[in-house]
Protein backbone atom coordinates (compact mmCIF):
# COMPACT_ATOMS: atom_id res chain seq x y z
CA UNK A 1 0.00 0.00 0.00
CA UNK A 2 1.49 3.69 -1.04
CA UNK A 3 1.01 4.39 3.08
CA UNK A 4 3.66 1.42 3.63
CA UNK A 5 6.06 3.11 1.04
CA UNK A 6 5.58 6.90 2.51
CA UNK A 7 6.52 5.15 5.99
CA UNK A 8 9.80 3.77 4.25
CA UNK A 9 10.69 7.10 2.36
CA UNK A 10 10.55 9.04 5.72
CA UNK A 11 12.45 6.71 7.24
CA UNK A 12 15.05 7.20 4.52
CA UNK A 13 15.30 4.18 3.65
CA UNK A 14 15.11 4.02 -0.13
CA UNK A 15 14.46 1.98 -3.05
CA UNK A 16 17.09 2.28 -6.19
CA UNK A 17 14.16 2.42 -8.32
CA UNK A 18 10.52 3.52 -8.17
CA UNK A 19 7.69 2.71 -10.38
CA UNK A 20 4.84 4.97 -9.41
CA UNK A 21 1.47 4.42 -11.33
CA UNK A 22 -1.98 4.75 -11.69
CA UNK A 23 -4.70 7.20 -12.01
CA UNK A 24 -5.18 9.23 -8.27
CA UNK A 25 -3.11 12.44 -8.93
CA UNK A 26 -2.90 13.26 -5.62
CA UNK A 27 -1.10 10.18 -4.59
CA UNK A 28 1.45 10.75 -7.27
CA UNK A 29 2.20 14.23 -6.55
CA UNK A 30 2.13 13.62 -2.75
CA UNK A 31 4.51 10.64 -3.37
CA UNK A 32 6.78 12.89 -5.77
CA UNK A 33 6.94 15.48 -3.05
CA UNK A 34 7.87 13.10 -0.46
CA UNK A 35 10.81 11.99 -2.28
CA UNK A 36 12.37 15.13 -2.50
CA UNK A 37 11.68 16.46 0.57
CA UNK A 38 13.87 13.60 2.01
CA UNK A 39 15.88 12.35 -0.43
CA UNK A 40 17.85 15.91 -1.26
CA UNK A 41 18.80 18.63 1.08
CA UNK A 42 16.95 21.87 0.81
CA UNK A 43 19.80 23.38 -0.98
CA UNK A 44 20.50 20.30 -3.61
CA UNK A 45 17.24 20.34 -5.88
CA UNK A 46 19.05 22.83 -8.37
CA UNK A 47 21.86 20.37 -8.90
CA UNK A 48 20.49 16.50 -8.12
CA UNK A 49 16.97 16.81 -8.85
CA UNK A 50 15.94 15.68 -12.93
CA UNK A 51 12.70 15.38 -14.59
CA UNK A 52 12.60 14.09 -18.17
CA UNK A 53 9.42 12.66 -19.96
CA UNK A 54 10.31 9.43 -21.73
CA UNK A 55 7.64 10.73 -24.51
CA UNK A 56 10.28 13.38 -26.22
CA UNK A 57 13.76 11.41 -24.71
CA UNK A 58 15.20 8.37 -24.99
CA UNK A 59 15.69 6.61 -21.69
CA UNK A 60 19.11 6.41 -22.20
CA UNK A 61 19.99 10.27 -21.96
CA UNK A 62 18.19 9.96 -18.51
CA UNK A 63 20.30 6.99 -17.55
CA UNK A 64 23.78 8.88 -18.54
CA UNK A 65 21.98 11.18 -15.80
CA UNK A 66 21.28 8.35 -13.16
CA UNK A 67 24.94 7.46 -13.69
CA UNK A 68 26.72 10.99 -13.03
CA UNK A 69 28.09 11.26 -9.86
CA UNK A 70 25.81 13.82 -7.71
CA UNK A 71 26.85 17.55 -7.14
CA UNK A 72 27.96 18.67 -3.61
CA UNK A 73 25.17 15.75 -2.21
CA UNK A 74 24.90 12.55 -1.34
CA UNK A 75 22.11 11.35 -3.87
CA UNK A 76 20.46 12.22 -7.32
CA UNK A 77 16.58 11.98 -7.60
CA UNK A 78 15.44 12.04 -11.18
CA UNK A 79 11.51 11.60 -12.17
CA UNK A 80 11.13 9.82 -15.92
CA UNK A 81 7.35 11.04 -16.65
CA UNK A 82 5.28 9.13 -18.72
CA UNK A 83 7.45 5.36 -19.33
CA UNK A 84 4.54 3.91 -22.11
CA UNK A 85 6.70 1.34 -22.99
CA UNK A 86 5.78 -0.39 -19.13
CA UNK A 87 2.27 -0.16 -20.14
CA UNK A 88 -0.40 -2.00 -22.75
CA UNK A 89 -2.44 1.45 -23.10
CA UNK A 90 -1.81 3.24 -26.26
CA UNK A 91 0.72 6.20 -25.70
CA UNK A 92 1.95 9.22 -27.43
CA UNK A 93 6.10 7.73 -27.32
CA UNK A 94 8.02 10.18 -29.89
CA UNK A 95 11.08 8.94 -29.47
CA UNK A 96 13.11 5.12 -29.70
CA UNK A 97 14.14 3.89 -26.39
CA UNK A 98 17.05 1.69 -25.85
CA UNK A 99 15.49 -0.60 -23.41
CA UNK A 100 18.44 -3.06 -22.96
CA UNK A 101 20.10 -0.39 -21.77
CA UNK A 102 17.60 0.00 -19.00
CA UNK A 103 17.65 -3.74 -18.50
CA UNK A 104 21.28 -3.73 -17.93
CA UNK A 105 20.69 -0.50 -15.49
CA UNK A 106 18.34 -2.56 -13.55
CA UNK A 107 20.93 -5.54 -12.87
CA UNK A 108 22.99 -2.39 -11.08
CA UNK A 109 21.51 0.49 -10.54
CA UNK A 110 23.46 3.43 -9.73
CA UNK A 111 23.75 3.21 -5.50
CA UNK A 112 24.05 7.58 -5.45
CA UNK A 113 20.72 7.68 -7.80
CA UNK A 114 17.42 6.96 -7.26
CA UNK A 115 14.94 7.11 -10.51
CA UNK A 116 11.28 6.99 -10.31
CA UNK A 117 9.32 6.10 -13.60
CA UNK A 118 6.12 7.86 -12.89
CA UNK A 119 3.06 7.13 -15.22
CA UNK A 120 -0.72 7.68 -14.94
CA UNK A 121 -1.93 4.47 -15.31
CA UNK A 122 -4.38 2.14 -14.81
CA UNK A 123 -2.13 -1.34 -15.13
CA UNK A 124 1.11 -2.00 -16.16
CA UNK A 125 1.77 -4.51 -18.42
CA UNK A 126 2.85 -7.79 -16.79
CA UNK A 127 3.98 -10.02 -19.39
CA UNK A 128 7.02 -7.91 -20.32
CA UNK A 129 10.18 -9.19 -19.36
CA UNK A 130 11.23 -5.23 -18.43
CA UNK A 131 7.72 -4.77 -15.63
CA UNK A 132 8.90 -8.28 -14.59
CA UNK A 133 12.76 -7.21 -13.73
CA UNK A 134 11.56 -4.19 -12.07
CA UNK A 135 8.68 -5.63 -10.00
CA UNK A 136 11.59 -7.86 -8.64
CA UNK A 137 14.41 -5.21 -8.60
CA UNK A 138 12.59 -2.07 -7.70
CA UNK A 139 9.62 -0.60 -5.69
CA UNK A 140 6.00 -0.71 -7.13
CA UNK A 141 3.95 2.43 -5.59
CA UNK A 142 0.28 2.01 -7.43
CA UNK A 143 -1.46 5.02 -7.00
CA UNK A 144 -5.05 3.78 -6.86
CA UNK A 145 -8.67 5.04 -5.54
CA UNK A 146 -8.14 3.93 -1.43
CA UNK A 147 -10.70 1.89 -0.12
CA UNK A 148 -13.04 2.85 2.88
CA UNK A 149 -10.35 1.60 5.21
CA UNK A 150 -7.38 3.13 3.55
CA UNK A 151 -9.41 6.15 3.60
CA UNK A 152 -9.47 6.09 7.14
CA UNK A 153 -6.25 5.07 8.05
CA UNK A 154 -5.10 7.88 5.41
CA UNK A 155 -6.97 10.47 7.62
CA UNK A 156 -5.19 9.46 10.61
CA UNK A 157 -1.50 9.46 9.25
CA UNK A 158 -2.56 13.03 7.71
CA UNK A 159 -4.20 14.21 11.14
CA UNK A 160 -0.48 12.37 13.18
CA UNK A 161 1.26 14.58 10.62
CA UNK A 162 -0.25 17.59 11.97
CA UNK A 163 0.27 16.42 15.58
CA UNK A 164 -3.27 15.80 16.49
CA UNK A 165 -5.76 12.46 16.59
CA UNK A 166 -8.84 12.25 15.30
CA UNK A 167 -11.89 10.15 16.41
CA UNK A 168 -13.09 7.60 14.94
CA UNK A 169 -16.59 8.55 14.39
CA UNK A 170 -15.18 11.97 13.22
CA UNK A 171 -13.25 10.40 10.55
CA UNK A 172 -16.45 8.69 9.23
CA UNK A 173 -18.57 12.41 9.33
CA UNK A 174 -15.94 13.69 7.99
CA UNK A 175 -16.14 11.20 4.78
CA UNK A 176 -19.83 11.21 4.77
CA UNK A 177 -19.98 15.24 4.69
CA UNK A 178 -16.33 15.98 2.61
CA UNK A 179 -16.47 12.96 0.21
CA UNK A 180 -13.68 10.76 -1.18
CA UNK A 181 -11.40 13.34 -3.01
CA UNK A 182 -7.83 13.31 -1.54
CA UNK A 183 -7.60 17.03 -2.68
CA UNK A 184 -10.80 18.06 -0.10
CA UNK A 185 -9.52 15.42 2.82
CA UNK A 186 -6.33 17.09 2.89
CA UNK A 187 -7.49 20.56 3.07
CA UNK A 188 -10.23 19.57 5.55
CA UNK A 189 -7.84 17.55 7.88
CA UNK A 190 -5.03 20.32 7.86
CA UNK A 191 -7.86 22.98 8.73
CA UNK A 192 -9.25 21.21 11.61
CA UNK A 193 -5.89 20.35 13.40
CA UNK A 194 -5.31 24.38 13.51
CA UNK A 195 -8.54 24.52 15.37
CA UNK A 196 -7.78 21.80 17.62
CA UNK A 197 -4.01 22.53 18.26
CA UNK A 198 -4.62 23.24 21.99
CA UNK A 199 -6.75 19.94 22.66
CA UNK A 200 -4.67 17.70 20.11
CA UNK A 201 -7.51 16.27 19.59
CA UNK A 202 -10.31 16.35 16.59
CA UNK A 203 -13.74 14.77 17.19
CA UNK A 204 -17.24 14.93 15.70
CA UNK A 205 -18.28 18.57 16.74
CA UNK A 206 -15.53 20.12 15.56
CA UNK A 207 -16.22 17.93 11.63
CA UNK A 208 -20.07 19.20 11.90
CA UNK A 209 -18.87 22.51 12.81
CA UNK A 210 -16.03 23.19 10.28
CA UNK A 211 -16.08 20.59 7.05
CA UNK A 212 -16.99 22.27 4.17
CA UNK A 213 -19.60 20.29 2.21
CA UNK A 214 -18.86 20.13 -1.40
CA UNK A 215 -22.58 20.64 -3.57
CA UNK A 216 -22.21 17.20 -3.89
CA UNK A 217 -22.38 16.28 -1.09
CA UNK A 218 -24.84 18.64 0.19
CA UNK A 219 -26.77 17.49 -2.35
CA UNK A 220 -26.57 14.14 -0.79
CA UNK A 221 -27.71 15.33 2.31
CA UNK A 222 -30.54 16.29 0.93
CA UNK A 223 -31.54 13.28 -0.78
CA UNK A 224 -30.61 11.47 3.05
CA UNK A 225 -33.71 14.02 4.13
CA UNK A 226 -35.68 12.32 1.45
CA UNK A 227 -34.87 9.18 2.38
CA UNK A 228 -36.15 9.69 6.12
CA UNK A 229 -39.16 11.43 4.73
CA UNK A 230 -37.85 14.84 5.87
CA UNK A 231 -39.31 16.69 2.94
CA UNK A 232 -39.16 20.26 4.68
CA UNK A 233 -35.75 19.95 5.64
CA UNK A 234 -34.74 18.63 1.76
CA UNK A 235 -36.64 22.23 1.11
CA UNK A 236 -34.66 24.34 3.02
CA UNK A 237 -31.18 22.98 2.06
CA UNK A 238 -32.67 23.37 -2.05
CA UNK A 239 -33.02 26.96 -1.39
CA UNK A 240 -29.78 27.19 0.24
CA UNK A 241 -28.15 26.02 -3.09
CA UNK A 242 -30.12 28.32 -4.94
CA UNK A 243 -28.89 31.58 -2.50
CA UNK A 244 -25.57 30.43 -3.42
CA UNK A 245 -26.21 30.23 -6.77
CA UNK A 246 -25.93 26.68 -7.89
CA UNK A 247 -27.71 26.11 -11.36
CA UNK A 248 -31.06 23.87 -10.95
CA UNK A 249 -29.93 21.73 -13.87
CA UNK A 250 -26.90 20.25 -12.50
CA UNK A 251 -28.22 20.04 -8.70
CA UNK A 252 -31.13 17.85 -10.64
CA UNK A 253 -28.37 16.08 -12.36
CA UNK A 254 -26.66 15.22 -9.04
CA UNK A 255 -30.05 14.49 -7.57
CA UNK A 256 -30.87 11.74 -10.18
CA UNK A 257 -27.59 10.36 -10.08
CA UNK A 258 -27.92 9.40 -6.92
CA UNK A 259 -31.04 8.21 -6.72
CA UNK A 260 -30.10 5.82 -10.05
CA UNK A 261 -27.04 4.49 -7.60
CA UNK A 262 -29.47 3.89 -4.75
CA UNK A 263 -31.05 1.71 -7.53
CA UNK A 264 -28.38 0.12 -9.38
CA UNK A 265 -26.97 -1.16 -5.48
CA UNK A 266 -30.16 -2.40 -4.50
CA UNK A 267 -30.75 -4.12 -8.16
CA UNK A 268 -27.51 -5.21 -8.24
CA UNK A 269 -27.53 -6.86 -4.20
CA UNK A 270 -30.35 -8.42 -4.84
CA UNK A 271 -28.28 -10.43 -7.46
CA UNK A 272 -26.23 -11.32 -5.30
CA UNK A 273 -22.82 -8.82 -5.33
CA UNK A 274 -21.30 -7.43 -2.40
CA UNK A 275 -20.40 -3.96 -1.70
CA UNK A 276 -16.92 -3.88 -3.41
CA UNK A 277 -18.43 -6.26 -6.76
CA UNK A 278 -20.97 -3.36 -7.18
CA UNK A 279 -17.96 -0.59 -6.61
CA UNK A 280 -16.13 -2.54 -9.50
CA UNK A 281 -18.70 -3.10 -11.95
CA UNK A 282 -20.11 0.84 -11.29
CA UNK A 283 -16.97 2.48 -11.09
CA UNK A 284 -17.41 4.36 -7.86
CA UNK A 285 -15.77 4.44 -5.27
CA UNK A 286 -16.90 1.90 -2.11
CA UNK A 287 -17.63 4.26 0.44
CA UNK A 288 -20.69 5.88 -1.74
CA UNK A 289 -21.99 2.12 -2.40
CA UNK A 290 -21.67 1.60 1.13
CA UNK A 291 -23.86 4.83 1.65
CA UNK A 292 -26.31 4.08 -0.86
CA UNK A 293 -26.81 0.60 0.41
CA UNK A 294 -27.65 2.20 3.44
CA UNK A 295 -30.30 4.50 2.07
CA UNK A 296 -31.82 1.86 -0.48
CA UNK A 297 -33.18 0.39 2.89
CA UNK A 298 -35.82 2.67 3.01
CA UNK A 299 -37.18 2.11 -0.37
CA UNK A 300 -39.66 -0.45 -1.87
CA UNK A 301 -38.87 -1.23 -6.09
CA UNK A 302 -41.90 0.70 -6.52
CA UNK A 303 -41.45 3.92 -5.06
CA UNK A 304 -38.10 4.21 -6.46
CA UNK A 305 -39.61 3.20 -9.79
CA UNK A 306 -41.49 6.59 -8.93
CA UNK A 307 -38.83 8.97 -7.97
CA UNK A 308 -37.07 7.72 -11.24
CA UNK A 309 -40.37 8.51 -13.12
CA UNK A 310 -40.65 11.86 -11.22
CA UNK A 311 -37.08 12.63 -12.23
CA UNK A 312 -36.89 11.58 -15.42
CA UNK A 313 -40.09 14.46 -16.43
CA UNK A 314 -38.50 16.70 -14.09
CA UNK A 315 -35.44 16.79 -16.30
CA UNK A 316 -37.40 16.65 -19.87
CA UNK A 317 -39.36 19.42 -18.40
CA UNK A 318 -36.11 21.43 -17.41
CA UNK A 319 -34.25 21.06 -20.95
CA UNK A 320 -37.74 21.82 -23.00
CA UNK A 321 -38.50 24.97 -21.29
CA UNK A 322 -41.93 23.42 -20.02
CA UNK A 323 -41.78 25.32 -16.27
CA UNK A 324 -39.65 27.72 -14.28
CA UNK A 325 -36.40 25.65 -13.53
CA UNK A 326 -35.91 26.74 -9.86
CA UNK A 327 -39.95 25.62 -9.27
CA UNK A 328 -39.22 22.50 -11.10
CA UNK A 329 -37.05 20.04 -8.14
CA UNK A 330 -39.42 22.16 -5.60
CA UNK A 331 -42.20 20.83 -7.42
CA UNK A 332 -40.39 17.21 -7.40
CA UNK A 333 -40.01 17.47 -3.78
CA UNK A 334 -44.06 18.48 -3.00
CA UNK A 335 -45.27 15.80 -5.33
CA UNK A 336 -42.68 13.48 -2.96
CA UNK A 337 -44.11 14.79 0.36
CA UNK A 338 -47.60 14.19 -1.13
CA UNK A 339 -46.82 10.46 -2.23
CA UNK A 340 -45.71 9.87 0.68
CA UNK A 341 -48.10 11.58 3.13
CA UNK A 342 -50.18 8.86 1.00
CA UNK A 343 -48.05 5.61 1.97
Amino acid sequence: MVLDIWKEIKKKQFAPIYVLYGMESFLINETKQLLIKHVLEEDESDFNLSTYDLEETPIEVALEDAETFPFMGERRLIFLNNPGFLTAEKTKDKVEHNLSKLEQYIQEPAPYSIIVFVGPYEKLDERKKLTKELKRKGSIIEAKKLNEQELKGWIKERAKMNTVQIDEDAIELMLTLAGTNLFMLTSEVDKLALYAHDQKRINSEMVEKLVSRSLEQNIFTLVDKIVHRKIDESLRIYYDLLKQNEEPIKILAIISGQFRLIYQVKELARRGYGQQQIAGYLKVHPFRVKLAAGQAKSFEDEELTYIMKMLADADYQLKTGGMNKEMLIEMFLFRLQRKTMLV
